[in-house]
């Protein structure tokens, strides 16, 4: 039985995303989430399926280092099983998915709601002979020379808080106002960027289409204001290309401290509006 006390547990995870059809379930199609939860149950033996919840969608083909999820479940089965839980995941999860940490989450904490931010690193080579191949799950190829100097003056454009529409796949009574805390590129080797994109919450597809539209200045095609121009026109321009998900990874989550979790959670589930809107 599944009935009684619940316990919440907070999941510390990690993915490759190429294999995977994004993190939500979906019928016949092999997810993160899909995995998880029939992992848990199984090692858990649930009469009912556990439903995790995660800090933040991932795309197929997506890459997750620093992934968060809570799940409930029975509070006696907890206090039977939780100190051989992570090891019995390791053993029935599959390879390119990984619990790191598991345990009792904080009174209040939301995995979606809580963060006080998101952390993702897009990484691109602009080598002339291609991605190594020992990297061509995480990195994207691109076929002409990068600026890093002119990707961010472009980039520091963009950070603050603005209504990203421009970058967003818009959503049904979802805003699209997002606060862009970090967003620049370092050079990592002779021909390896990585871009760091931090936010308090993204929209769907925000990350690559951002990425794809500082490429553009990066290689010449695009002036380092173009970016700044579609963000004020707050329309979904056609010539921002919404790069390939695979060189795309969620680094890290960040929460606040335990007896703010609630008020930070109740905060984020507020619908926003920019000043004078």
């Amino acid at each position: 039985m599944n009935d009684g006390p619940q316990v919440r547990l907070r999941l510390d995870i990690s993915y490759d995303g190429t294999d995977f059809s994004g993190w939500a379930s979906q019928p016949g199609l092999r997810t993160v989430q899909g995995t998880l939860q029939e992992a848990l149950g199984r090692v858990l033996r649930l009469a009912r399926e556990p439903q995790v919840t995660c800090a933040g969608r991932t795309d197929a083909g997506v890459h997750a280092r620093g992934q968060v999820g809570e799940v409930d479940v029975p509070a006696e089965v907890w206090a039977a099983e939780g100190d051989r839980l992570l090891r019995r995941l390791a053993g029935v999860l599959p390879p390119d998915v990984r619990v790191a940490r598991v345990g009792a989450a904080p009174e209040g904490f939301s995995a979606r709601f809580s963060p006080l931010y998101r952390r993702y690193v897009y990484r691109v080579s602009d080598a002339p002979g291609g991605v190594d191949p020992l990297r061509r799950r995480d990195v994207l190829w691109h076929r002409r020379p990068l600026d890093r100097e002119r990707m961010n003056e472009a980039a520091a454009g963009l950070v603050g808080e603005h209504d990203f529409a421009a970058f967003c796949r818009k959503r049904e009574g979802a805003t699209t106002i997002r606060e862009l805390l970090r967003f620049d590129w370092a050079a990592v080797s002779e021909h390896g960027y990585e871009a760091t994109v931090q936010a308090d919450a993204f929209c769907h597809n925000m990350v690559r289409a951002l990425v794809g539209a500082l490429l553009a200045v990066g290689d010449g095609r695009r002036g380092t204001e173009w970016p700044g121009r579609v963000l004020d026109a707050g329309v979904r321009d056609s010539a921002v290309h919404v790069v390939a998900p695979h060189g795309l990874c969620l680094e890290e989550v960040r929460y606040p401290p335990d007896d703010e979790l609630a008020r930070r959670a109740a905060a984020t589930r507020r619908v926003r509006a920019l000043p004078g809107a």
